[in-house]
């Protein structure tokens, strides 16, 4: 049995923030593997700067490969849209019996983990891993102390998808922020700008 970790993100791209973490998560918790899970097309994100899956998919390829606790994953490009965590789980869990899936979140996405979808039903079925954070708002009482839920203190990166996008599409130099293999990716597809 493996104890594996989904990270899920856009990866729109993948930077080394995001690396980073997940590689944290591989060596100081006791997860065996870290899953990158590209999602689709988050409903909350606008769609317009969005590249399409398989490139974010081939930038996550690309970035995890000499990590090999780090695989990419596309588990959610098969599945219906728009598609909720709680069901991705359920379909990896019936997919691979014989493993434990868990999930790996920001503190910011744990302050607004109660409006998920059956999140209680996540919570009953799988451990939660936090990241710090640096935000605004306040964590729910009932996930302070909770039994399923570990806070691992992992360095704080506060790079975001975002800011490497709008610098590429300004012709800022923001190679440091990025795996080189993923650099040079949307470098040659001259991506974001």
């Amino acid at each position: 049995m493996k104890n594996i970790g989904l990270y899920f993100g856009t990866f729109n791209p993948i930077h080394i923030g995001h690396l980073a973490i997940a590689n944290h998560m591989a060596e100081f918790s006791d997860l065996d593997e870290i899953w990158m899970v590209v999602t689709p097309h988050n409903p909350h994100k606008k769609k317009s700067s969005l590249l399409d899956n398989h490139h974010r998919y081939e930038m996550v390829y690309r970035a995890t490969e000499l990590y090999p606790k780090l695989k990419p994953s596309d588990i959610e490009f098969g599945l219906p849209q728009p598609n909720y965590t709680v069901y991705t789980l359920a379909h990896l869990q019936e997919k691979y019996p014989e493993d434990q899936f868990h999930l790996i979140m920001g503190e910011d996405n744990l302050k607004s983990f109660h409006k998920w979808k059956n999140y209680d039903v996540i919570l009953e079925n799988h451990n939660i891993y936090i990241y710090p954070r640096i935000a605004e708002g306040n964590v729910e009482s009932q996930f302070k102390d909770h039994p399923k839920i570990q806070r691992i203190k992992a360095p704080i990166m506060e790079i975001s998808s975002t800011f490497i996008r709008n610098s590429i599409a300004n012709n800022k130099n923001v190679k440091p922020l990025l795996p080189i293999s993923v650099w040079e990716y949307i470098d040659e597809m001259n991506f974001y700008k």
